[in-house]
């Protein structure tokens, strides 16, 4: 009998490569927010894929980026904390646009890792085969890459040779987290991030980047299948919170709404959503204004 393995598998790169719609499709559940827009995913989201003889825990990481806020840097630091320990590192790049200069630094982090890492190609159900030819020739003279395996997190073309690969890396050790598990995320911050993403969803550009959202109740009433959330949005200025509210109080139920059936279909009970609007002055720098809006320092992901 072939012994049981499991292991961390951390998903690294530039934003907006899509390593969150891969997470999603590799867990079959939608546990990771995603959008057009570049940095969207802010925290760790820990998606866990259960398969005969093993166990995937994957890591889905903020974008690797500069920026200067305090909340940029921590995203940063999370990205690279999550690695540091991994056992696969798959480091994600889009076919059509690949930026050998600004991953040649970022995958400069993979050198301090224990993990194997792989160069995952996405997106190549937007390009022509042949082109993928010269983007693998320029990677591997970057880094010494286990394997290159080019997707399409979209369409799953390559997911399932891409899980097989990384289970043959993984090491034997019985599974972490209990088989029905697909996240180690508790259902609170799942609906407030299904809340921010509608937000990023129908607000004007320079709101997503400014907003945070936090679930101040959440009460069930199981003898009438209801649950009662209540949550606020956290913006930096004035302007921001009249673009989110907009005229007539109408931006903001849109957004209700469309989170409302989402959170619904997540937790297979009706929902009662409420929700404010908050005007927190720079939050995206103030260190204790990040810990209390659940964006806290990098911290280790192992059980």
């Amino acid at each position: 009998m072939a012994p049981f393995k499991s292991g961390f598998i951390s998903i690294l790169g530039r934003p907006n490569v899509g390593k969150s719609t891969l997470l999603n499709r590799l867990v079959c559940d939608k546990i990771a927010i995603v959008s057009e827009k570049p940095q969207t995913t802010r925290n760790r989201i820990l998606g866990i894929k259960n398969v005969e003889g093993g166990q995937f825990i994957f890591i889905d990481t903020p974008g690797l980026h500069k920026g200067r806020s305090e909340l940029n840097q921590r995203m940063a630091r999370t990205a690279i904390a999550s690695g540091r320990d991994a056992d696969v590192l798959l480091f994600m790049i889009e076919a059509p646009a690949p930026h050998v200069e600004k991953d040649r630094q970022m995958i400069g982090f993979l050198r301090g890792s224990k993990g194997v890492p792989f160069l995952v190609i996405n997106k190549i159900d937007l390009v022509k085969k042949e082109t993928l030819l010269p983007i693998i020739d320029q990677y591997q003279r970057l880094h010494p890459f286990e394997e290159i395996i080019p997707i399409s997190a979209v369409t799953g073309e390559g997911v399932a040779i891409l899980l097989d690969e990384i289970l043959n890396d993984l090491p034997e050790s019985p599974p972490y987290y209990p088989e029905d598990m697909v996240t180690d995320r508790t259902e609170r911050f799942l609906v407030s991030e299904t809340i921010r993403e509608n937000v990023i969803q129908q607000s004007y550009q320079e709101i997503p980047y400014s907003t945070a959202v936090t679930i101040e109740e959440f009460k069930e009433h199981p003898e009438r299948n209801l649950i009662v959330i209540k949550g606020t949005i956290h913006v930096e200025r004035d302007s921001q919170k009249k673009i989110l509210i907009g005229k007539e109080g109408q931006r903001l139920k849109k957004i209700g709404e469309a989170a409302r059936k989402e959170i619904e279909d997540l937790l297979g009970a009706r929902v009662y959503l409420e929700l404010w609007v908050n005007v927190e002055k720079n939050w995206t720098q103030d260190p204790r204004a990040l810990d209390r809006l659940g964006y806290p320092p990098a911290a280790a992901h192992r059980p």
